[in-house]
């Protein structure tokens, strides 16, 4: 999921013909202003309702609970006919119907296995459900981060645009050289230009969201919505309660499997009826009444065996599995806090210096108070401040996402 997130960042449009971008970017911009913008509940809520992987799980829910009706699992009826000089010398008919019944605790045996494979299905659903809530948040705060360097071009442009003018001005006035008018167009239209490619980078976030939703509609995050993922710390870890649920469920399934196995290898009761005729005379009947006793049992008690180790192997793999979880979980608390100290940085101090460094930069260079070479240098340290901050939030975010929602092993 994460290479999907990211590796459609790559995609290069340079060879795109200017007039298909044009259209393209028009067409997204007219589907985008009519479609409404959803929360991030919402779109997890939607994500759950239409994913086909779930939709799968849920089919397998309904297979094993279908399957309980197969728990009582009686013989074939067995129906025979004989012909021929069986009595005497005269042709003679023997019918016969036999069939044999489990005894013991097969049939109950049989019905709590099937119980424990739907309940394991369910366990299996609950993870799905999971990482899809982690993918689709991942994928919604990426779209919001593309929304944040639209708004950061946008301001750059402003900027640059008021820069122009007041270049244009000083040029007329004699104040300047000409190349402080032709510097400044350069970046208005290097501006202008990359505004156009994050477009397409938005329209990618958009539907990187839209896959893990799996609509036909177009899903667009709210913009309102806080770029800062609002992260929660709990003492209860979601993750390990997941993993442990399905791993025990493992476990009882096992459990049960070794309890049908070991049930198999009791004797099981045939009930019959038969009718012939003697020196072709009819109707003589009767009854018949036997056992199945498998005397071979071997395979069922190996089975059983096998069973018994499955569940030592499913304890080992939980026990791993809360190893590595743990260890994930203490790395990316450290990322965290990491993140959230270089994020800190920029919302108390970071972003001051760089609106109060764009501020004095333009009245000084507007009062002729500073060189045209000296605006650009400070002008340049405060949009780079102002670019890192985006990047500080949207590592952040990640940090944040993953350490809510740590990746779960089960395997």
């Amino acid at each position: 999921m994460k290479k999907l997130l990211y590796n459609l960042r790559t995609i290069n449009f340079a060879n795109i013909a200017h007039p298909l971008r044009l259209i393209a970017f028009l067409l997204a911009s007219t589907i985008t202003s009519a479609q409404a913008k959803i929360s991030l509940e919402r779109t997890i809520e939607l994500a759950k309702s239409n994913n086909i992987d779930l939709k799968i799980v849920d089919k397998e829910i309904e297979k094993q609970t279908v399957l309980k009706k197969t728990a009582f699992q009686p013989d074939p009826l067995q129906v025979q006919y004989q012909g021929g000089q069986f009595n005497s010398v005269d042709f003679d008919h023997n019918v016969s119907v036999q069939q044999f019944f489990p005894l013991g605790n097969v049939t109950k045996a049989n019905r709590q296995l099937q119980e424990e494979l739907a309940k394991l299905a369910e366990k299996r659903k609950a993870l799905s459900s999971y990482e899809l809530e982690k993918a689709v948040t991942l994928a919604y705060y990426q779209y919001l981060y593309g929304i944040s360097i639209q708004k950061l071009n946008s301001e750059l442009n402003e900027i640059y645009t008021k820069f122009l003018k007041n270049a244009e001005l000083r040029f007329k006035t004699g104040e300047s050289g000409n190349i402080e008018v032709i510097s400044a167009k350069a970046k208005v239209k290097e501006i202008e230009t990359q505004k156009e490619q994050l477009n397409y980078d938005l329209a990618i976030y958009q539907k990187q969201l839209q896959f893990f939703v799996q609509t036909t509609e177009n899903i667009i995050p709210d913009e309102t919505t806080s770029l800062k993922y609002a992260f929660i710390e709990s003492q209860d870890s979601k993750a390990e309660s997941l993993m442990t649920d399905f791993y025990q469920q493992q476990i009882s399934v096992y459990q049960k499997e070794s309890g049908t196995h070991k049930a198999a290898r009791t004797p099981k009761l045939g009930l019959g009826y038969f009718a012939q005729t003697i020196n072709t005379e009819s109707l003589f009947q009767g009854f018949t009444a036997g056992l199945q006793i498998p005397l071979f049992g071997g395979v069922n008690t190996a089975k059983a065996k096998a069973s018994e180790i499955s569940i030592s192997q499913s304890q080992l793999a939980l026990d791993k599995n809360k190893i590595i979880l743990n260890l994930q979980k203490e790395e990316l608390q450290n990322n965290f806090q990491k993140q959230q100290k270089n994020l800190d940085y920029y919302q108390n101090e970071g972003l001051q210096y760089a609106n109060q460094i764009i501020d004095t930069a333009q009245k000084s260079y507007a009062n002729g108070d500073m060189s045209y070479w000296s605006y650009i240098s400070f002008l340049n340290q405060a949009i780079d401040i102002k670019k890192q901050f985006a990047e500080a939030t949207h590592s952040y975010n990640q940090s944040a996402i993953e350490l809510q929602f740590p990746t779960i092993k089960n395997n």
